[in-house]
């Protein structure tokens, strides 16, 4: 069964502290999660409060629907981040992953 993974690298610009990360990440987060069906989670240290790396997940039968699937979810990810104030720097979509059976 194909996995699909979509990592976001953000530029978190208005931040001036953990506390500014943490509420435009965590807004984000809540808001592709519910609006797909995909597991979000962020996935770096925090070691900078102006940058942050998100990872989505979702599994499917079809690998077509994954990938249109995680287009999608980047494209709302980059319409959220405008109303969040923060930019996407870069995106990568991997699809060669598939559990064993």
């Amino acid at each position: 069964m194909p996995i699909a993974t979509l990592t976001l690298e953000l530029a978190i610009e208005h931040a001036q502290s953990l506390k500014d990360r943490r509420q435009a990440v965590r807004s984000l987060k809540d808001k592709l999660r519910h609006s797909f069906n995909i597991s979000v989670a962020e996935i770096d240290d925090a070691l900078l409060w102006n940058r942050a790396t998100i990872g989505v997940a979702a599994i499917s039968s079809s690998r077509s629907y994954l990938e249109g699937q995680l287009r999608e979810v980047e494209a709302a990810a980059r319409r959220l981040c405008v109303g969040l104030g923060c930019e996407i720097l870069d995106s990568f979509i991997e699809m060669d992953l598939s559990l064993s059976d």
